[in-house]
């Protein structure tokens, strides 16, 4: 498993269904939703107490169960905390359900470090990309069906934030559990083990599937979940695209270093937040390295 997170970097969106932002992103004015006990008719966010810097008010471990389904799948299990643990196979006991599976949308510990724990409370295994993350042979190929819910979830293919994310599509509710590829609160960080290029990818697939599916709602990793799929969706690749365009004006500044880039791109962000910009200040400059714009 990988360590990791999400972060909010950058700017804010319009749009009145989207959250508070913490120093960029999707943002309204207005008290927020709760975030623990959200969802949609099959999905339920049980959040986990890692709230924090990288991880905003903790991380949304999701329960998926068709209404009336003997059974549930647990997507990101989050920290390995038992208290956590324990609520989210209480609260699935409570609708008279077991837990089925477990599935990471990636490997980051703010999502699987419990996902062992869990596996040996309920006796299920555990579905990633990574295989060094999964307990049993199943990985989540692309457009693999998982139904042990009672409820279909399409695996979507969706690196970027790190080489093996993946969102799932849950057509009954028109929505998408986007794990850190799209959070409810900033924007995400390209982690070290992510990449820009496949990030503009993976954005590009989901803002397709907003309107072939008119999806109403994505489930994200962290934060509120967010109506307006389309609007958000459109927000993340109008701000990598600007993002990118104040990179290369800090280049032909004469900004070399990340360290200068980050102090002229981000000035407007909390400092505490910078070492996060930095890392994603790399993944634009091997992004642009990779179109042949450096050298």
């Amino acid at each position: 498993m990988t360590a990791g997170g999400s972060s909010a970097l950058g700017s804010s969106a319009p749009g009145p269904s989207a959250p508070h932002p913490a120093a960029d992103g999707p943002a309204a004015d207005g008290q927020a939703d709760p975030i623990d006990g959200s969802g949609t008719d099959r999905a339920r966010c049980v959040l986990a107490p890692n709230a924090g810097l990288m991880t905003l008010d903790g991380t949304n471990t999701w329960l998926v169960a068709e209404p009336g389904s003997a059974t549930a799948l647990v997507v990101d299990p989050g920290p390995d905390d038992d208290e956590h643990l324990r609520r989210v196979v209480a609260i699935a006991g409570q609708a008279g359900r077991r837990i089925a599976a477990i599935v990471l949308t990636h490997g980051h510990f703010d999502h699987s470090a419990g996902a062992r724990s869990l596996a040996e409370m309920t006796g299920a295994g555990v579905r990633a990309v990574d295989p060094a993350c999964r307990l049993g042979s199943e990985g989540l190929p692309p457009g693999a069906v998982l139904s042990e819910g009672g409820c279909e979830l399409e695996v979507i293919s969706t690196p970027g934030h790190s080489a093996d994310s993946v969102s799932l599509y849950l057509a009954a509710d028109r929505a998408v559990l986007t794990g850190d590829t799209v959070l409810g609160r900033g924007t995400a960080v390209i982690a070290g083990d992510g990449s820009l290029g496949d990030y503009l990818g993976s954005l590009d697939r989901l803002r397709a599937l907003a309107d072939a599916a008119d999806l109403r709602t994505l489930l994200p990793g962290h934060g509120p979940l967010l109506a307006e799929p389309a609007t958000i969706l459109d927000f993340y690749i109008t701000h990598r695209s600007e993002r990118l365009a104040e990179i290369r004006a800090a280049l032909a500044a004469g900004d070399r270093a990340p360290d200068q880039i980050v102090a002229r791109v981000y000035a407007d962000v909390d400092k505490a937040l910078w070492p996060f910009a930095e890392m994603s200040v790399k993944a634009q400059l091997a992004y642009l390295t990779e179109l042949g714009e450096l050298p």
